[in-house]
């Protein structure tokens, strides 16, 4: 009967992820580009807006800045273009590099910004920003 279950089930409930990267929703409005998820989406990933802002800033070439929890980017970016910068900060500062949970935050040791995983216990230094 178990098994019955088990092959009832949909394919996404049978996945053991937890944290799936979240997708950034944007559109272009002039010469700017509108990310409209991005105040709900920093909450998820638990980082502050500062340091997002400046990677993702340093990575586009251009400025950005954050209105009424939305964030623009001056410049047009497809939705994709945005979705693999943002892909980029998760990989490099959010995502453990040993177990690549997001259990993760930011640690100085010996004057060196380091990534302390909470689940494993893995400690890698971060490189810029």
């Amino acid at each position: 009967m178990l098994e019955k279950a088990y092959a009832s089930l949909p394919e996404k409930t049978l996945t053991r992820e937890r944290f799936e990267i979240p997708k950034l929703e944007s559109f272009i409005q002039g010469n700017k580009t509108i990310v409209k998820n991005f105040g709900s989406t920093l909450k998820l990933i638990n980082r502050e807006e500062r340091h997002v802002l400046k990677f993702l800033a340093k990575e586009s070439a251009t400025s950005t800045n954050l209105e009424e929890g939305r964030l623009v980017i001056n410049g047009k970016f497809s939705e994709q273009q945005v979705n693999d910068l943002f892909s980029s900060y998760l990989n490099k500062f959010v995502l453990c590099h040993e177990c690549k949970k997001p259990d993760t935050h930011f640690v100085e040791k010996h004057g060196v910004r380091m990534l302390k995983c909470e689940a494993c216990g893995a400690l890698s230094p971060t490189k810029g920003l």
